[in-house]
């Protein structure tokens, strides 16, 4: 994976904030923005996951994977073949969360690593 998958400034970063773990990145964009798939791959979730409310995962080459939550919309369904830049959906508010941004993690054999190394 590589690049921003949404346009937007970071607004909480990687790693512990307070007692918690945050396993990814969270982007500031207005719901309703286009959010493009970082790298090839396959659509291996499209749903609703808990307090990540709306989300797509993509399983890339190499044990990668990327995730993409709190999505108003999703354009993709399991087993979907994605090119880098395709739409996959649109932000939003859905699951836990205080407004409308893009939750996005890259996972390296299902570990959560910082997606800045990425963007």
């Amino acid at each position: 994976p590589s690049g921003y998958p949404v346009f937007g400034n970071i607004s909480s970063g990687f790693g512990f904030r307070r007692r918690e773990f945050h396993t990814g990145i969270d982007i500031r964009a207005g719901v309703g923005t286009p959010v493009r798939a970082t790298a090839n791959g396959i659509v291996s979730y499209a749903g609703w996951k808990g307090g990540y409310g709306l989300t797509v995962i993509i399983r890339h080459n190499f044990g990668f994977s990327t995730l993409y939550a709190h999505l108003s919309r999703l354009s993709v369904g399991i087993g979907k073949r994605i090119e880098r830049g395709d739409i996959i959906g649109y932000t939003g508010t859905t699951g836990y969360t205080t407004g409308p941004h893009l939750h996005y993690e890259v996972r390296v054999n299902d570990r959560p690593v910082n997606p800045k190394d990425y963007l």
